[in-house]
């Protein structure tokens, strides 16, 4: 049973004239204060079709519902306040949950239409950081929020692979380099070979000039340089794929940047043909003024190609490929400028399917304050990271529960959860400085906390046998498992939300509120009781860890039986 439906539907009678059934449901919303009713109805939006004070719509309003279908209705001011009946909302919200299980909040909204996701992407040469965590879990939890209501996500790994920093790194490598080196621990050689070019660039900017010709011999297809790209291209997924294993993250497609270096000239030929490109000292330059943007750079004047002209390939390519809805790119908020010129050239060329490209932005995580930066050298490994979130994970797990079977896989389910949990529960476009101890704490809102919180009502159903009878009905009228009751039914409600807005933490809220609102029912109330409400108690339990287990998965963790 919907509480928002039920109201709307009792309103509709009294407001055929002047608003739909949709208008109505839109319009209720939550009182902040939960003694002023379960839901409310705002009439402000009636004041000037109807001509009178709101206080007197509403009283007149409620006049005409019928006070049998809710336990209360009261008028505060502007307001219809309603109180929902405990005992009918909780039977349907059991019922509802207990047979749908991990299905409870699925909807078909999506009708199977293809989003394709631009995710993670990370550069080859380079060790993963804790900067590419943001996108690759972002991506990941968006993709499956989307999943469950009805979209076929496809997840690209958009590597880094093409562009000028590997004619630096070919530099780098020819003047200060070794095979042996490479070979011995790849991607910590590369990185020392890239930090070590910027440093002597600095005082030698002819290096520059010298990092951009091997890249142009690169995109003219020289032997030393591809062979050189392709080795150190392979070393890096290698490494990659033991950091996306431990996140248990896939993808649909590793379609990086080199993919499209064949593609380019297709957009150019297409800008010339609209008549869209103007030289500019050499360059050719879409004028994006009309956007109030600056021009866009298509290509240089030694005919490189730019992150926009590759862009521009793969979403000319995705488009023809998956027809998408839409196209989610999961970058960071510093490149919010280039998905506006991206979606300003293509609509300059006609295509109004540019609307549908979507920049999914997101802020930094800084290490005391400061930005990470690979270029110094100042970066915190995710890997190292990850480890050392299973270590403290498992240490805890020793300390509280020494007899646990299967601690170090159930130490992974933790540590990497509680990494990644962290990173959801901020909201994307928010900066948040990172502290591995306050992640992998198992009070407070962490990702363990809604994990232990899960495990023990897992406990409790195991403790108890319980199992649920279809013939048997549950429902609950007490006030303190209302609160618990109103928010398992608010968990559609919030897989919605958190797909309109592109943003898990919404999620990551919701589960931490309903494990907080169970543990203080928890601590009120003797569950585990014989008399005629025990069973209804252990089916809100069952309930709770159902839709726990399910909203802990839209995020992309695990919610182990114990802990």
């Amino acid at each position: 049973m919907n509480g928002k439906k039920v109201i709307a539907a009792a309103l509709e009678k009294a407001l055929k004239d002047y608003l739909t059934l949709d208008d109505i449901t839109q319009l209720i919303e939550q009182p902040k204060i939960s003694e002023h009713g379960d839901l409310a109805f705002p009439v402000f939006s009636l004041a000037k079709i109807m001509r009178k004070a709101p206080q007197m719509i509403a009283q007149e309003i409620a006049e005409q519902l019928d006070p049998n279908d809710f336990e209360a209705i009261n008028v505060v001011g502007p307001y219809i306040n309603f109180f929902l009946k405990k005992d009918q909302v909780s039977e349907a919200t059991f019922k509802q949950i207990l047979s749908e299980e991990n299905h409870y909040g699925d909807k078909t909204i999506g009708d199977n239409r293809m989003v394709p996701i631009d995710m993670s992407s990370p550069n080859i040469a380079k060790p993963m950081s804790m900067g590419h965590l943001r996108s690759t879990v972002i991506g990941n939890s968006i993709a499956l929020i989307l999943e469950k209501i009805g979209y076929q996500p496809f997840k690209i790994n958009y590597i880094g692979d093409w562009g000028t920093q590997f004619g630096k790194l070919i530099v780098a490598y020819k003047k200060w380099g070794s095979e042996e080196a490479v070979k011995k621990d790849p991607i910590k050689e590369l990185l020392r070979l890239y930090v070590d070019f910027h440093e002597e660039a600095e005082t030698d900017p002819s290096l520059e000039d010298e990092g951009r010709a091997w890249f142009k011999k690169l995109e003219d297809g020289d032997e030393e340089a591809t062979h050189l790209w392709q080795w150190f291209r392979e070393e890096s997924l290698n490494e990659f794929q033991r950091i996306y294993d431990l996140l248990e993250v896939t993808f649909d497609s590793y379609n990086g940047e080199s993919f499209y270096n064949d593609k380019m000239a297709y957009p150019i030929q297409l800008l010339e043909e609209k008549q869209l490109l103007t030289s500019d000292a050499g360059a050719d330059i879409v004028d994006l003024s009309a956007y109030d943007l600056n021009p866009a750079l298509i290509r240089k004047s030694d005919g490189a190609t730019l992150y926009i002209t590759r862009d521009l390939a793969s979403a000319l390519y995705r488009k023809k490929t998956y027809d998408f809805i839409k196209a989610l790119y999961v970058v960071g908020n510093e490149q919010s400028i280039h998905f506006k010129q991206l979606k300003a050239v293509l609509k300059e060329m006609g295509y109004d399917w540019s609307e549908d490209i979507i920049h999914v932005p997101f802020g930094l995580i800084t290490k005391d304050g400061k930005k990470l930066s690979t270029r110094k050298g100042k970066i915190v490994l995710l890997e190292e990271v990850l480890q050392e979130a299973i270590t403290l994970a498992k240490a805890q797990i020793e300390e509280k529960n020494p007899t646990l079977t299967d601690k170090d896989e159930i130490a992974r389910q933790v540590g990497v959860g509680a990494v990644i949990f962290h990173d959801l529960k901020n909201d994307r476009l928010n900066n948040f400085d990172f502290s591995l101890e306050d992640v992998v704490r198992f009070e407070g809102e962490t990702g363990p906390y809604v994990q232990y919180t899960h495990a023990r009502c897992a406990s409790i159903l195991r403790r108890t046998h319980w199992e649920k009878k279809a013939d048997q009905t549950y429902q609950l009228n007490d006030t303190d498992s209302w609160e618990v009751i109103k928010l398992l039914q608010a968990f559609p409600q919030a897989i919605e939300r958190a797909a309109e807005k592109y943003e898990p933490s919404v999620m990551a809220k919701y589960v931490i509120d309903l494990a907080q609102t169970f543990n203080k029912y928890y601590a009120h109330v003797k569950i585990v009781h014989d008399d005629e409400q025990q069973d209804s108690r252990l089916a809100l339990v069952q309930s709770v860890e159902m839709v726990l287990k399910e909203g802990l998965r839209l995020l992309g963790v695990h919610a182990p039986e114990e802990m």
